[in-house]
């Protein structure tokens, strides 16, 4: 039998906080950008690496606004979210090549949302082939890429002016 460890998990499943708080209220209060992944903050929503992401490169635009409703959020941060996640898919493209991209958001826990109190947009670049045996056989996924590289790939993109 194989194994595969993945001993920073331990951490997270222990972390009775995280069960307690909202983690996108908290880490945007935490100004620890770097460290907790924000790659930018807009006026009403934050740009954040995925730390359990299904592909490489895998970004979320979440509103700092707490609600689990689109339907609820004011329109100003609706469209800094969807200018957000269009910037979003133009950096990846340009940083990874990615073949194509599934955009989305999961609304309530019946839906998949891993964090259903606060709604956010799943930004995720896709290649032909990234899905292989191990995801169908073992469920597990294979990330290529550490957050920190991911990270510094892309930071250097959110620092430049929207054109």
């Amino acid at each position: 039998m194989d194994f595969l460890w993945s001993p920073w998990r331990y951490k997270y499943i222990l972390d009775e906080k995280r069960l307690s708080e909202c983690p996108f209220c908290v880490l945007p209060q935490q100004n620890e950008d770097e460290r907790h992944y924000i790659l930018h903050r807009g006026e009403f929503n934050f740009v954040i690496l995925n730390i359990f992401p299904y592909t490489g490169g895998h970004l979320m635009v979440v509103p700092f606004e707490h609600t689990a409703s689109l339907a609820e959020v004011g329109k100003a941060v609706s469209d800094e979210l969807m200018d957000l996640t269009k910037r979003c898919q133009e950096i990846l493209t340009a940083e990874y090549h990615p073949h194509g991209f599934n955009l989305g958001m999961n609304l309530g826990k019946a839906a998949g949302a891993g964090i259903a109190g606060h709604l956010h947009m799943h930004i995720l670049p896709r290649w032909m082939g990234d899905v292989n045996f191990i995801t169908t056989v073992a469920e597990t996924r294979v990330i290529p890429e550490e957050l920190e590289t991911s990270y510094r790939r892309l930071r250097p993109h959110f620092l430049k002016p929207i054109q």
